[in-house]
């Protein structure tokens, strides 16, 4: 085993294991600092690939923004975390129902998928030759030339989820005094003060 044999193994094990460390740690910090280690790892192999380029927005991106994001958004909530698992415990048979389900239908595609002769050419023709072009400009060709419809229909599937997220979390307080623009608006400066003749000697 080589070298480069041995660190793509450390960091695929690394990626599995953190991975599966996210969704089974009963701590949600303990979630994100795990997935920020699959994070890492999943750079490393975009490193190993030649992808340097990509590796450094899986790391300015996902652990540099969304996941320092996601700790602050965890450690800031107050979050019932023993009610939230009562209320995952009712849908659970649901769950498992359609887990099962989506496993079976894995099993199945997998079961009869055969990899044609052509595929390895395929895929070399997608990608210019390394030596050729620099792979960031090889993946901005891609991206902006060739399938910019598919990268900007995927833009909008995620402008969608956000504004969906937006809306499903946004709680309405009525404790809270909101600002209300129309109201300062439209309100009459002459109500808005109103002048006390206040007698010497005598409070208000």
């Amino acid at each position: 085993m080589t070298v480069f044999d041995f660190i793509f193994y450390l960091f695929a094990i690394t990626v599995v294991t953190a991975g599966l460390l996210t969704v089974v740690s009963k701590n949600p910090v303990h979630s994100v600092l795990w997935l920020i280690l699959a994070f890492l790892s999943s750079a490393g192999l975009f490193v190993l690939l030649g992808a340097e380029f990509v590796a450094m927005l899986l790391i300015i991106v996902y652990v540099g923004a969304v996941a320092v994001l996601f700790l602050f958004v965890v450690m800031m909530l107050d979050v019932d975390f023993a009610e939230l698992k009562g209320e995952m415990a009712k849908y659970m048979p649901l769950a498992l129902l359609m887990g099962v389900i989506i496993l079976m239908q894995l099993a199945l595609a997998f079961g009869v998928w055969e990899q044609s002769d052509k595929a390895a050419g395929l895929r070399a023709a997608v990608t210019p030759d390394i030596t050729e072009t620099h792979n960031t400009a090889a993946l901005g060709m891609l991206i902006y030339d060739d399938y910019i419809l598919p990268f900007q229909l995927a833009g909008l599937i995620l402008l969608v989820a956000m504004i969906g997220a937006i809306v499903l979390t946004l709680r309405h307080r009525t404790d809270i005094k909101r600002q209300d623009i129309l109201a300062q608006m439209y309100r009459d400066p002459a109500k808005a003060m109103e002048l006390k003749d206040v007698k010497p000697g005598q409070g208000l």
